[in-house]
């Protein structure tokens, strides 16, 4: 990694953990195009270990207003989800990845945008679970189908609840990762050399994410999102 396409990544990363920190999504979706162009062998491995802190931080800064139950279902869906996204990550090549990232990014971005009011039940909660844990084992991303689920709750709610089911899923994608072999020392000193600009980005959305304009911002992510998603499809 070159020093300017460190500061870049550095700069993008800040701007995006930011984002998720004031509306609740936002990182994977834009990070994961970005990664796939500089170097695919860094998904999902470093995706994943920059949202650890990402989460942590945003899950304990709302913790009162997680919806505990909700996250208990997602998270049971989520664990046999991690082992389907494995089998997915072990089918495809370099750049079959690079198109499944741009085809994911696009399909989940369009789903938030068009998707109807419902109300999410425990067979909801699985389902997205299970979904989630396919496509953020697969290829980082996993956040258009929980922030879905959640998208009429209010913020706090919304932001609290998908960082604890983005935090718990993690820990296990990265787990059964590290036991398949997928974990290796350069993806893990990328994640390393960019994490402060991940707690730098989350320090910042403390400061307006009470006050944010998170329809507007959220839709400007999901169709810079698309964009991304339909430029990795290209380069594959």
């Amino acid at each position: 990694m070159t020093l300017t396409i460190f500061l870049t990544l550095s700069l993008l990363v800040g701007g995006a953990a930011f984002i998720q920190g004031a509306v609740g999504i936002g990182f994977a979706l834009i990070m994961a195009p970005i990664l796939g162009f500089v170097d695919t062998t860094y998904l999902p491995v470093t995706l994943l270990v920059l949202m650890l802190p990402l989460n942590a931080l945003v899950a304990w800064r709302e913790r009162r207003a997680i919806d505990r139950q909700g996250a208990s279902w997602i998270t049971a869906g989520r664990f046999f989800g991690t082992f389907l996204g494995m089998a997915i990550l072990f089918a495809l090549s370099v750049r079959q990845l690079e198109i499944a990232v741009g085809l994911l990014t696009i399909l989940a971005a369009g789903v938030a945008l068009v998707s109807p009011p419902f109300r999410a039940g425990p067979p909801a909660s699985i389902g997205v679970g299970l979904f989630t844990g396919i496509t953020e084992t697969a290829t980082g991303i996993g956040g258009p189908p929980l922030a879905l689920l959640y998208q009429h709750a209010q913020g706090p709610v919304l932001r609290s609840t998908v960082a604890i089911c983005f935090l718990v899923g993690e820990i296990i994608s990265l787990g059964v990762l590290f036991v398949s072999g997928h974990v290796t020392q350069e993806q893990t000193l990328a994640a390393l050399f960019l994490i402060p600009a991940v707690l730098i980005g989350s320090a910042l959305s403390r400061m307006v994410h009470a006050h944010i304009n998170g329809p507007a911002l959220r839709l400007a992510v999901l169709i810079f999102s698309i964009i991304s998603g339909a430029a990795l499809i290209l380069k594959g």
